[in-house]
């Protein structure tokens, strides 16, 4: 008998389905970390808010002030005076100590309130984009009825009926900012549910939430990220607003927004350290997040070309 040929050895068989969209991920990730790298002014805007995050989270461990008990004997000094650089102000709290409290009020609701709108926006949007018909119209008639109602003296109204605590603030202003988003991410649905898989889905029988979190939300992450970026921007602003108006964190704790409004009174008089610092610290962290928007949209932009 002759020998039996031994058969050629068969290929390996791939590492499984869910290796192959991870592998062509990764292009598409290169593709916006690289065209956002390239971005400068976006660069510079990451770095500066690393700076300010770094500033107020971590200054206040290596700068130690008292920021609870106020000394007018020590109030109003000029920058430079022993233990206090940037001065104090009409209380005689240290002013560098303040602008590292009043900035972490001030991120942390300008950040969370950002996050919740565009969360619930982007379900909201999504949701009503999929449904059609009679439950989009009367989604999107609740986002324009809300819409008509201006926002600051919405804020105003619900200061005088609640007691504004940072969990609140963040909640109040992520109700309020959330109907941007909402359009926002229905206009994108809108086209993700035209595309021939989608509809495949439909016709599957693919139930709403299935087609809203694995197939319109992944498609809407870039107009997502891109929007959070400028919510964090404007709820930084409301949050310095209500300050300003004295509506914002209740004392002891403060916001730069409270600084302002303290300070205005004595800026006449020559204490300009007093405004100074809180207005320089708004515009940095507004302009910040201002940059590193345009470049996640310039990157998704490219991104989206290199499909």
């Amino acid at each position: 008998m002759t020998a039996r040929q031994e058969l050629p050895a068969m290929p390996a068989p791939p590492a499984g389905p869910a290796a192959a969209p991870a592998d062509a991920a990764r292009p598409a990730r290169r593709a916006l970390l690289s065209a956002f790298a390239e971005n400068r002014v976006a660069v510079a805007g990451l770095v500066l808010l690393v700076a300010l995050v770094l500033f107020c989270f971590v200054g206040p461990h290596l700068y130690h002030s008292d920021q609870v008990h106020a000394n007018l004997a020590a109030a109003r000094l000029a920058p430079g005076s022993p233990g206090h650089p940037l001065g104090t102000d009409d209380l005689g709290f240290d002013e560098l100590g303040r602008l590292m409290a009043g900035g972490q009020a001030s991120l942390e609701v300008g950040i969370a309130a950002a996050l919740f709108a565009t969360i619930f926006g982007a379900l909201w949007g999504a949701v009503a984009a999929v449904a059609g018909g009679l439950v989009d119209a009367l989604m999107m008639r609740i986002v324009d009825a809300l819409s008509s109602i201006p926002s600051l003296f919405f804020l105003i109204f619900l200061a005088h009926v609640l007691n504004f605590s940072v969990p609140m603030l963040i909640v109040v202003i992520g109700y309020v900012a959330w109907l941007g988003p909402a359009r926002l991410v229905r206009g994108e649905a809108l086209t993700t549910i035209s595309r021939d898989f989608v509809q495949a889905v439909r016709m599957m029988g693919g139930r709403t939430p299935r087609m809203v979190l694995r197939h319109v939300l992944p498609n809407a992450v870039g107009t997502m990220a891109v929007n959070a970026t400028f919510q964090v921007a404007d709820a930084i602003l409301v949050v310095a607003a209500l300050g300003y108006l004295g509506i914002g964190v209740p004392p002891p704790a403060a916001d730069w927004g409270t600084m302002l409004s303290s300070g205005i009174s004595f800026a006449a008089a020559g204490y300009w350290w007093m405004i100074f610092c809180p207005g320089l610290a708004i515009v940095l962290t507004v302009v910040a997040f201002n940059f590193i928007g345009d470049g996640l949209r310039d990157a998704f932009n490219v991104r989206a070309r290199a499909r």
